[in-house]
Parts: structure tokens; sequence; C-alpha cells
């Protein structure tokens, strides 16, 4: 017998088509119509499909999200042996980590997109969404959490990115590569097993919370964190430079922020961790962290953001926004 799998569609260029001819594409295709036209589907699993949101993934937002997870865990409630999410490749790696946060079943929740829209010669979708439902029903993808599937390669939630503005091959995990590969079919695990989940984070009691995000750069004077602070945010994640360094007047308004909001300094490098005890200097991860500032690890600044909302959203102190980034990130500090 057929496994069940259920797809719900966010939007994204997967479902973009022009809405005459010479424009530029926008989300209209629904869920119905992306599930038709993949072939081989139906003899991989028993799909159901829903359209949830027809948007761009820059324009979701955290609620929208949230609602999709309920959806998600209804369709396993009800038999679906994984689910997979249809969404722009834009923010993708948000979503999945914000996902992958909150998600405490053990079936797959399967993130998908595609690169190229439906119209266009060498269009991505149907082969990424037969290889996300193919990893969705697969039992040696249950227990990873949420992943992303592009290009027969699953990515887990925390440490896959997007490296590529256009074009296929736009997807990797750097520092860990690939959990596994759709081959002739088949979900093949990578050699490397991945590592173990923390548990579920608590849901969000509220969605209407402000994490800013900025990437302070040479000379800058620290007055941006200032003015975030007196906008009313309720965090703050700075990109800093190398292993986590900022100039040294952003290190004196960390000074001053960290007494209204957290903040969470992560690495805009993209690759490897922030430090914890190399650099003295001002404006070093030692002095950001006796400023009382928290370290992402190798959370990349946009995964800590979602880390950071996530958490404010579920009600956690500044105890346990250290305890969990020290948990999720292994670098927070002290």
């Amino acid at each position: 017998m057929r496994p069940r799998a259920a797809v719900g569609a966010l939007g994204g260029t997967i479902a973009m088509t022009p809405a005459r001819s010479g424009e530029g594409v926008t989300p209209h295709l629904d869920a119905a119509t992306l599930v038709a036209v993949v072939p081989g589907l139906t003899e991989m699993a028993d799909v159901t499909a829903e359209t949830l949101q027809r948007l761009p993934s820059a324009s979701l937002l955290p609620e929208h999200l949230v609602a999709a997870l309920g959806w998600a865990r209804t369709q396993v409630a009800d038999g679906a042996a994984g689910v997979v999410l249809t969404h722009g490749t834009d923010t993708m790696e948000e979503s999945a980590y914000l996902l992958d946060l909150l998600w405490d079943r053990p079936e797959p929740l399967v993130l998908t997109g595609a690169m190229r829209p439906p119209l266009v010669a060498g269009a991505d979708g149907p082969a990424n969404v037969l290889a996300a439902v193919t990893v969705a029903v697969s039992e040696g993808a249950r227990g990873l959490g949420v992943l992303v599937v592009m290009d027969d390669s699953a990515h887990l939630a925390a440490a896959v990115t997007k490296t590529r503005a256009t074009g296929t091959g736009a997807f990797a995990s750097p520092g860990g590569g690939a959990v596994g590969r759709v081959v002739e079919s088949e979900y093949v695990p990578g050699l490397v097993p991945a590592r173990s989940r923390p548990p579920a984070l608590p849901q969000p009691s509220r969605t209407a919370v402000r994490v800013a995000l900025l990437e302070p750069g040479i000379g800058d004077d620290g007055g941006v964190v200032d003015l975030v602070v007196e906008a009313g945010y309720d965090g703050l994640v700075l990109a800093g430079s190398g292993a986590g360094h900022v100039p040294e007047p952003v290190a004196d308004a960390v000074g001053r922020a960290v007494l209204r909001l957290p903040v969470v300094v992560g690495s805009r490098t993209g690759s490897g961790t922030t430090a914890t005890r190399t650099y003295g200097y001002a404006g070093s991860e030692v002095d950001l962290l006796a400023r009382g500032a928290v370290m992402a690890g190798p959370l990349s600044p946009r995964k800590a953001r979602v880390l950071l909302w996530t958490l404010l959203a579920g009600g956690a102190d500044g105890a346990a926004v250290r305890a969990e980034f020290r948990r999720r990130g292994g670098a927070a500090g002290d």
C-alpha cells in the first residue's frame, strides 16, 4: 500500500506565472495544479494537496508559518507519513528553521520550491516536488525534523542556506553538507548521521514580536543600535565580522542596549562559528560577552534572528534565551 503524503502550497516561484505575456511572474498556481504536473508522483504516494497561501516568500509572516505548522500536524494526525510545504526560496532557510524549532513530530516536514518559474525551459519545480515527497514518506528521514529538499538533496533546517541568487544548485549546508539525497526514486541517508535534535520550543503565545537584524560595517558609530532600542524592538541580532566582532562604538551601543533587550551576535562570514575567548579588544567576542551579549555560535545571523523571535514569542526570559542559544548554537557564552 502506498503511503500518504500531504502537500501544502504557500506560494513562491514554484507557483508563479505572468498575469499577461511579457509581465513578471507572481504566485497564481494552486496546490492541486502543482502536484498534477509531477510525473511519477502518484506511483510514489497517495497525495492530498491544499493551498495555504499564494505569496512570495519575503511576504510570508510568522503567523502564516504557525498556521502551516498546525495544518501539518493535522495531516500527520490524519495518517500522513510526511508533509511537504511548497515555499519561495528567498526566505526558505528562515521559514524552515522556525518550523523546525516548533515541529514536535517524528514524521518528516519537508520544504521545497523552485528556482525557475513553471513556464520557462528547465523548470525545476516538478522534480523538486517529487524529491520532497520521496523524502517525506521515507522511513530514513523520520526524526530529522524539518528538511529542505532541493535538487535531489536533503538539508537540515538548522544548517541550510541559499548560496546563489539565481539558477539551480542554490542550496547548501556549509560545514556539514546534505544529510541525504534522492537516488533512483529513493531517499539515501548520508554517511554522517544527523545530530540529535533538541526538543521543540513552546508554541508562540504572541506573534507581535519585533527582532531587528543589523550588519555593522567599517566606521559604524552604533547609532542604529540606539535607534532600534528607542523604537521599542523586543530583540536585536548583529551580523558581526569574523568570529563575531563589531566596531568599538557599536560595542558601546550594545552595552546600552542589553539593559533593555537581548542582543545576539553572529558571524556574517557564512560558515564557521563565533568565538568566545580568543580576542579581547573592544568590540571582540570577549568584550561583547562581558557587556551582556549572547553569541550565536554556528547559527547564521538570519537563523539567530529566527531563534530569538521564536523564544521571545514563546515567553522566554533572558536566562532562557541564553540557555537555548547555548544548547542550539553551542557557543553562547556564560
